[in-house]
């Protein structure tokens, strides 16, 4: 099959290292983190419009979710203050021999809130956990969909690693951030403010002396997040680099173990996955920093207070409970710190994530659906091209000026020399791509005009290397209409020559074709492919070398067979092979991406132009 266009990336042989490198860095180029600020603003907007979306059905019960931690966090930092209460009104009267009843009270008031904490917890993790899941699960919904939606250019630049990376790594790394790193977020928030009012409340002096060290916090955080940011964004295109290199040679292992390209991949693999350590490395060497300078920053500002305090007490201008009270607010103060560092982890990763997941979801696909769709009930198979031009790349053209009609029913040849603009023709009828300039019509309806599912109805295009999906014979038939019968899948086989063979398999038509139908040889894939086409019974019928795989014998068998499969319905046979153009009524030759000659097989072959001379080309192979 010709790749007119197109430019593929060899996966064997021995080639230039710098070469090599070179492709590697521009698999994830837009991932890199040295980006202008305007760039880093805008994919952080994108972002966070992707996870406000996400967000946006589950309001009310996210709203609840702030009520239950409220009020947890209420109970929790009620127990100090419980205890200042029992050191400083429970204690005292129980010394003086009126009783333990108020202290009792307090203690039961202290194990009332841990209660009322515990069970709002609980309450809690189960409900973000509900919507987690539920985000979750649209998200990845939203990815598959949209991949699968986005036109075929797209998916030939984009690599298939990265394909995986984004629907794994990135949605895992959002995962542990709904999981757990808003719950640590809103209840460190929370906790921090709340313990520093009542520091204040408690005592002003006091209070003041624990707030002081706040400035030099925030310089510590702010610094942690931006090179943090930095960091995981290193890391996100590290780990996306290590899985497109290891699906590519996992895919082409064939080719890879044919040339001895072993050892080579080898070392590509480890040079990224060095990479990829030292990115995880250098973000633990931040949280080791931050982390411990925190809890430094914390443990100094307990002694500090604690000095303080007990001078204040001792010139009795604080109670003792007030400074126990202290003491163990403090320590409530500092330990958010550390979840706000582990959030900070969490959240880096994940939007980091977040940029690449927004940034494929937001790319339209080339070929858009039409607002307002032509309906087209019964297709009779008439196919235009008008003024036509293409390119793949600009100011390359592939197709120029293209004028061309082929009449309802009628099967057309198109041949000549690799990169002449044969598969270009076949992948316009088919609406992979859309014309740089003029217009495709079918029946007289321009196809940007018809939606997806009339026209992929109306079109089916089977080409060389045509991909069987795991599972049965059967359900491969049925690709393209899953409701039809048994009998319905038997008789497309037997239509097409294929029914023999599938008989002959361990279990017919429920034989399971393995991965890529790797079980099957390859003229049976391409048998199976017609029997597919055939049932899903197109008005349109596109073959781009779709009989190259097939042996002599089996080819003979198909032709046949095609005759009666391309009876009324439009087909284009693109071929290298001349015997498949036996059964066309016109051929099409190709040369520059213009019609050079255009005529009945057998009048071209009598006349002195190309077609012609590859015919008796043709024939002096055979001799």
């Amino acid at each position: 099959m010709s790749t007119e266009g197109t430019t593929t990336t060899a996966t064997t042989g021995v080639t230039d290292e710098s070469q090599e490198s070179r492709r590697w860095r521009g698999v994830a180029a837009e991932d890199r983190d040295e980006l202008p600020e305007k760039v880093s603003l805008l994919l952080r907007a994108r972002s966070r419009r992707l996870l406000g979306d996400l967000l946006r059905p589950h309001r009310g019960q996210i709203t609840l979710l702030v009520v239950i931690i409220v009020v947890s966090n209420a109970a929790g930092l009620s127990i100090p203050f419980l205890v200042k209460v029992g050191i400083d009104s429970g204690i005292p009267p129980m010394l003086a021999g009126s009783g333990a009843g108020a202290l009792l009270l307090i203690v039961a008031a202290i194990l009332g809130a841990a209660l009322a904490q515990a069970f709002t917890r609980r309450v809690f993790l189960k409900l973000s956990g509900r919507i987690g899941q539920d985000i979750l699960l649209e998200l990845r919904r939203r990815v598959f969909d949209h991949f699968q939606r986005l036109s075929l250019s797209f998916h030939e630049k984009y690599t298939s690693g990265r394909v995986i990376s984004r629907l794994t790594s990135d949605v895992e790394a959002i995962a542990e951030l709904l999981q757990s790193g808003f719950d640590s977020l809103v209840t460190a928030v929370l906790t921090l403010f709340g313990t520093a009012v009542l520091l204040l409340v408690l005592d002003v002096h006091l209070g003041l002396a624990a707030l002081v060290p706040l400035p030099v916090l925030y310089l510590f955080t702010r610094w942690f997040r931006r090179e943090s940011g930095v960091v995981y964004r290193r890391t996100r295109e590290a780990v996306a680099l290590v899985i497109v290199h290891f699906v590519e040679s996992m895919t082409g292992i064939r080719a890879v173990q044919a040339f001895r390209r072993e050892p080579r991949n080898q070392e590509i693999f480890e040079e990224l996955d060095e990479s990829y350590r030292a990115a995880n490395m250098r973000g633990m060497r931040l949280v080791a920093l931050f982390m411990p300078g925190i809890k430094l920053i914390g443990n100094v500002t307990v002694a500090t207070v604690l000095l303080y305090g007990g001078w204040l007490a001792f010139r009795d201008e604080v109670t003792v409970g007030v400074l126990a009270a202290f003491l163990l607010y403090l320590r409530q103060f500092y330990e958010p710190m550390q979840e706000i560092s582990q959030f900070y982890n969490t959240l880096q990763s994940a939007g980091a994530a977040l940029e690449k997941l927004s940034g494929v979801l937001e790319e339209r696909p080339l070929v858009a659906e039409p607002e307002h769709p032509v309906p087209l009930e019964r297709p009779r198979g008439e196919v235009r091209f008008q003024d036509v031009a293409f390119s793949y790349v600009p100011d390359v053209p592939i197709l120029r000026r293209l004028t061309l009609t082929i009449p309802a029913g009628q099967t057309v040849a198109v041949v000549g020399a690799t990169g002449a603009g044969k598969t270009t023709l076949a992948k316009l009828i088919a609406r992979f791509y859309d014309p740089t300039e003029g217009r495709v019509l079918l029946d007289g309806v321009p196809l940007p005009d018809l939606d997806e599912a009339t026209l992929r109805r109306a079109v089916v295009m089977v080409t060389q290397e045509n991909f069987l999906f795991t599972g049965t014979v059967a359900e491969n038939i049925r690709f393209g209409r899953p409701e039809a019968s048994m009998a319905e899948v038997m008789a497309a086989a037997e239509a097409i020559g294929a029914h023999e063979f599938i008989s002959g398999l361990p279990e017919g038509y429920e034989t399971q074709v393995g991965k890529r139908g790797g079980r099957m040889s390859a003229g049976q894939r391409q048998l199976v492919a017609f029997a597919r086409a055939f049932l899903a019974d197109p008005a349109v019928l596109i073959l781009d070398e779709a009989t190259s795989s097939l042996d002599v014998p089996s080819e003979r068998l198909l032709q046949r067979a095609l005759r009666t499969i391309l009876a009324d319905r439009t087909a284009l046979i693109i071929a290298h092979r001349l015997s498949t153009v036996e059964i066309a009524e016109r051929v099409l030759v190709m040369d520059g991406g213009r019609v050079v000659e255009d005529g009945p097989p057998d009048a071209l072959i009598a006349g002195e132009g190309r077609f012609a001379g590859l015919h008796r080309a043709w024939l002096d192979s055979l001799a």
